[in-house]
């Protein structure tokens, strides 16, 4: 006999769960990735997008708490004459001690653990012998490989007492992952994220980063799907539960062109302006979506 599927949306949280466990349904299964269903292995699989297990997801959920605890070791870290070398060493030695490996070291040439990307950097910012300094804004992008598992996710901090243009651009920024991370459920697509997002960010006078996107994550580094900031409704890749990826709109407060410089990591602004980002790592369940890196917004 076939199991009758349960619509999640017609359970009480306070009810019984309907797995038989003797838990409130809130306290197990509320929150679980579902099962993928056939036609969703086979979709991901045309699509050659690696359908994460439970015990794969729950893998990377260690490491993306881990990921979290090194962010808020840094943030504690981040004040007018913090040295970005120092930074990275910080992160560096925390993640080897836990028993992980910082990601971005010597990835594809990459020299250092951690990106930090200062006022105009938009991203793969690389830590040396600059110093923070009042007024700056300065994202911390962090992966984690724990047991053989990445997560990833990154937060744009102040630095001592921000202008008005700091507070604009991180706000949306922050805003801007929000609205997308709103969006992810099955049958929704890549493309309806991205349109959130652009909508967002345009309307508060910003731009969005095209060259740069979000994209599959866990098992490796970077996976299908890339997940755009920007796009059109219904468009793109569908989203299955399983499905697990990053989240990570990188807003201009000025125009989204871009220059990479001479080291050929370190994304700036081509105006100058600001730019700030907010990343977590998401897995797309039968309901909605649960961070794997959460932290709040």
């Amino acid at each position: 006999m076939k199991k009758k599927k349960v619509d999640p949306g017609k359970i009480s949280r306070n009810a019984p769960c309907p797995c038989g466990s003797g838990k409130k349904y809130k306290h197990c299964c509320l929150n679980k990735p579902a099962s993928p269903q056939p036609d969703d292995l086979q979709y991901a699989k045309r699509h050659r997008i690696r359908i994460k297990t439970p015990e794969q997801i729950q893998g990377i959920r260690r490491a993306g708490r881990l990921v979290i605890e090194t962010l808020d070791l840094v943030a504690g870290h981040i004040r007018p004459g913090a040295v970005t070398e120092e930074l990275n060493t910080l992160v560096h030695d925390f993640t080897i001690r836990r028993g992980a490996v910082p990601a971005p070291l010597n990835y594809r040439g990459f020299p250092k653990s951690v990106c930090l990307s200062i006022n105009e950097v938009i991203c793969h910012g690389i830590p040396g012998g600059r110093v923070l300094e009042e007024g700056d804004i300065v994202n911390v992008d962090v992966t984690s490989i724990l047991e053989g598992y990445y997560a990833d996710a990154s937060q744009t901090y102040f630095v001592g007492t921000p202008g008005a243009d700091a507070r604009k651009i991180v706000e949306v920024a922050r805003q801007s992952l929000a609205i997308g991370m709103e969006t992810v459920k099955p049958g929704n697509s890549v493309g309806d994220i991205g349109y959130a997002i652009q909508s967002y960010a345009e309307r508060q006078g910003c731009s969005v980063v095209r060259e740069f996107v979000g994209h599959g994550v866990g098992l490796d580094f970077h996976e299908a799907p890339q997940i755009p900031h920007y796009g059109r409704p219904g468009t793109g890749v569908r989203l299955v539960p399983g499905m697990v990826f990053t989240i990570e709109p990188m807003i201009n407060l000025g125009k989204k062109e871009l220059v990479v410089l001479d080291d050929g990591w370190t994304a700036v602004t081509k105006d100058g302006s600001l730019s700030a980002q907010f990343e977590q790592t998401l897995v797309v369940t039968e309901t909605g979506f649960e961070s794997l890196t959460p932290y709040p917004l």
